[in-house]
């Protein structure tokens, strides 16, 4: 695979992790070392492509769960990011994240020994440079949603690299026991979701969603959970994602996996340079 292909490849991976959920509005625009102290392993249940029925004898709890989650002004992460699909295949890419919460993700993709592409998401829009051809790539959210028949958004693509709910807990939401986890339903107007908060940490390791007029699936699990600044940490989110094609009206699967190296928590922006030059050409 060339250069120019994986840099596509990357940046639509990227896109597809947040595919399947519809958007929610925040207004939340907010602008110290790290500790690789191991939290005790959870069993995970078996994984399954399509959502199971919640068992007959879980208990429903009633009331809301105190959900362990990462809270920060500015994070960053040196990572390796792989992606499967049924025709390309990209493995270990060295990726650069900065997030400023809620706000800001700033990739920044590195080959041998140099930055071959960097990218900027935010709210509303998601934007990728390719140094090495001098392209750029620029969508906004309703664009894409339209032109791969599914709603995308920020929280989940922030869910996937931070470990948090990418949805909030409401007051109407049934949470049940099943075994070592509790499982937070989510119920929206097209999006059924199954959280799995685990028991031993009350950390999320597992979400199941169905879009409901498509059929289409996504998964996510955590794994390698550690401490960061005393906040437990997923380093690695593996992502499967089933989507019915438009054209051939089949299904087909992307897996995603992003495996951290090293997580920094901090108060202080660690900055995000992003310019477009002049001399780049604009690509879809």
């Amino acid at each position: 695979m060339n250069n120019k292909q994986w840099i596509w490849l990357l940046a639509m991976g990227l896109l597809g992790l947040s595919s399947c959920h519809k958007q929610r509005i925040s207004k939340k625009t907010t602008d110290t070392g790290t500790d690789t102290v191991s939290v005790s392993a959870v069993h995970i249940p078996e994984k399954t492509d399509t959502l199971a029925a919640t068992p007959d004898s879980a208990e429903i709890i009633n009331t809301p769960l105190n959900i362990a989650e990462v809270d920060f002004d500015y994070l960053t992460t040196k990572s390796r990011f792989s992606l499967k699909t049924k025709n390309q295949d990209l493995d270990n890419v060295n990726v650069n994240m900065r997030i400023r919460k809620d706000s800001l993700i700033w990739i920044s993709v590195t080959g041998v020994g140099f930055e071959v592409a960097r990218g900027l998401i935010t709210r509303d829009s998601i934007s990728f440079v390719d140094k090495f051809h001098k392209e750029f790539f620029v969508f906004d959210y309703r664009e894409l949603s339209k032109r791969y028949n599914f709603e995308l958004n920020f929280d989940l693509l922030q869910s996937v690299i931070i470990g948090n709910l990418p949805f909030p807990q409401e007051a109407g939401n049934m949470v049940t026991k099943e075994n070592e986890f509790f499982v937070l339903k989510q119920q929206g107007e097209r999006i059924t979701t199954d959280n799995y908060i685990s028991e031993n940490n009350l950390k999320l390791t597992r979400l199941r969603s169905v879009e409901i007029p498509t059929n289409n699936t996504f998964s996510l699990d955590y794994e390698d959970f550690k401490s960061v600044n005393n906040l437990i940490f997923p380093f690695v989110s593996s992502l499967k994602l089933d989507v019915k094609s438009q054209k051939d009206q089949q299904f087909y699967q992307t897996n995603v996996n992003i495996k951290h190296n090293k997580v920094e928590i901090t108060k202080e922006s660690p900055g995000f340079p992003f310019t477009i030059p002049s001399s780049y050409t604009r690509k879809r």
